[in-house]
C-alpha cells in the first residue's frame, strides 16, 4: 500500500464521464433527483419511507416519474433527504451557459495593483451558475514599467499559469521562481503576488475561484 504522505489523494470525479441526458418531463426529472439524492446518502428506498412516512410503492412512481408529487409529498422528501424543495426541479430546463472570448477582446478592469504597471483582462464570467462557485479567468500583463506592489488577499483559491517573463512571486512567507510553463496553485486568504520582477514583460493566466454567495447547495 502506498503510504506517502507528500503523494496527493486521487482525485473522485472522473473528467470524462456522461450524466444522464436532462428530462423533459417534471416528474421525470423531480424523480431523477429524488433517486440522486437518496443514493448520495446512502440509504435503501425502504430507509427514505421510514424517514418521510410514503409508502415504498408511492417512492418508487415518484422515482420513476410515474406520478406527480403533491407539495407536502415534496416537502416530506425535502426533510427526509435534508435538502431544500426546491432541489426537486434543478434539472428541469436548468440552464448551462457559456462564454466565448475572442483574442484580445477580454474586459480590462480596475485591480488593485493596475496602477504600478499590472494589467487585468477579464476572459469571461458567469453568474448563477449551477456548480455555486464563482471562477474568475484574467490575463494578467506586468509590463516593461510595471512595479512590484502590496500582497493581495482574498477569499477562495487562485491557479496561476506563467506564459512569458518570470517573477518571483509570493505566497505567505514563501517564494516562487516561476518562468513560463510553471504553475502556482494556491489558498487565496494568504498574503500573495509578484515580490521581484526578473524579466518583464511578464504575463500569465490568473484563474480565481470562491463560493458563489447565497448560492443554495445540493
Amino acid at each position: 500500500m502506498d503510504t506517502d504522505p507528500k503523494r496527493p489523494a486521487p482525485l473522485n470525479q472522473d473528467p470524462h464521464a456522461l450524466r444522464e441526458p436532462r428530462e423533459n418531463r417534471l416528474e421525470l426529472a423531480i424523480g431523477h433527483e429524488v433517486r440522486t439524492f437518496r443514493k448520495k446518502l446512502g440509504i435503501t428506498v425502504t430507509d427514505l419511507a421510514s424517514a418521510t412516512g410514503l409508502s415504498l410503492g408511492m417512492l418508487s412512481k415518484i422515482e420513476n416519474g410515474n406520478i406527480s408529487p403533491s407539495l407536502s409529498t415534496l416537502q416530506a422528501l425535502s426533510r427526509g433527504l435534508g435538502v431544500p424543495m426546491t432541489a426537486f426541479f434543478r434539472g428541469f430546463e436548468e440552464p448551462r451557459n457559456a462564454m466565448f472570448v475572442k483574442a484580445g477582446e477580454g474586459v480590462e478592469l480596475e485591480r488593485r495593483g493596475t496602477r504600478a504597471g499590472h494589467q487585468y483582462n477579464l476572459l469571461g464570467h458567469i453568474d448563477n451558475n449551477s456548480s455555486g462557485v464563482v471562477v474568475e479567468p484574467y490575463f494578467i500583463t506586468l509590463s516593461d514599467n510595471a512595479d512590484v506592489f502590496p500582497t493581495f488577499q482574498h477569499e477562495g483559491m487562485e491557479f496561476l499559469y506563467m506564459l512569458e517573463g518570470e517573477v518571483v512571486y509570493r505566497h505567505g512567507d514563501k517564494l516562487f521562481h516561476m518562468q513560463p510553463g510553471d504553475s502556482l496553485f494556491f489558498d487565496a486568504d494568504a498574503p500573495h503576488g509578484p515580490e521581484e520582477l526578473v524579466s518583464l514583460p511578464a504575463r500569465y493566466l490568473s484563474i480565481i475561484s470562491y463560493p458563489q454567495p447565497n448560492t443554495e447547495r445540493r
